[in-house]
């Protein structure tokens, strides 16, 4: 499914802010009412960047449901992205956080709203999205290993169920409150080189992968959870294109043996 509708406004290169860096994805989302509701919230807070995966309807944008439960956020849903793939939602993007009640045993470092709107506030240069799945399903584990965070909203441990447009609100206002407290506290350690995008990661995993089959530290009949391990601990730093290419450098002197 080719992208549809215009693209969402790209950042201000100049003075980019939270507001412009950051964007929503929804993932295979089934009710139109949903979609409306998420635009409602983001404008709320002050975000315009909303992107949706694969959605039940295609017309979803346009759709009744949608347009009444935006109730006046119709601009978010006319400037939304449709796209078929997540990798094509994160184009552009350096970081990538999943959203998710259920907690895995292989994910990225867990991250509650907060200290996500924190971090991300504080990393100046870095474009960000916000990931979440299907009413039903949530998200799947292989895009949730690919993703730098995993954010679980801290709620009644009995009942923990939140809706699409009330995560996104919570997510959304974290982010706007840490926004609106400037930047005296900002600290760049750890981004002093060009940040590595989503694209580059995948790409390195997978020639690290070739390589550690190369040498048979890895069967790759039976590849169990090295894969996965090593992405999270990757994903506890913020990787440089410099440390992509060293890691690339690796992988190739092992195919080359």
């Amino acid at each position: 499914m080719p992208p549809t509708s215009s693209c969402a406004s790209p950042p201000n290169p100049a003075h980019p802010t939270l507001f412009d860096r950051l964007r929503f994805v929804l993932v295979e989302t089934s009710h139109p009412g949903n979609v409306g509701s998420v635009a409602r919230a983001m404008k709320t807070m002050g975000f315009s960047q909303l992107y949706l995966v694969n959605p039940r309807l295609p017309d979803v944008l346009s759709h009744p449901e949608a347009i009444a439960m935006a109730s006046g956020a119709t601009d978010v849903l006319e400037q939304a992205v449709i796209v078929s793939t997540i990798q094509e939602a994160l184009v552009s993007c350096d970081l990538a956080a999943a959203v998710s009640a259920r907690l895995r045993e292989f994910s990225p470092p867990v991250l509650d709203p907060r200290q996500f709107a924190e971090n991300i506030n504080s990393a100046a240069n870095i474009n960000a999205a916000l990931i979440l799945g299907n009413e039903r399903f949530g998200l799947p584990n292989e895009i949730v290993e690919k993703c730098n965070y995993l954010i679980n909203i801290p709620a009644n441990p009995q009942y923990s169920s939140l809706n699409l447009a009330q995560a996104v609100q919570v997510l959304a206002y974290e982010c706007r409150v840490t926004a609106q407290l400037g930047n005296t506290n900002v600290n760049n350690v750890g981004f002093k080189g060009e940040v590595a995008s989503l694209v580059d990661i995948d790409a390195m995993f997978e020639h690290l992968e070739q390589g550690l089959i190369a040498i048979k530290f890895i069967d790759p009949a039976s590849p169990k959870k090295l894969m996965p391990r090593l992405k999270r601990l990757f994903a506890r730093t913020q990787l440089e294109i410099e440390e992509i290419n060293i890691l690339r450098g690796i992988a190739k002197k092992m195919l080359d043996k």
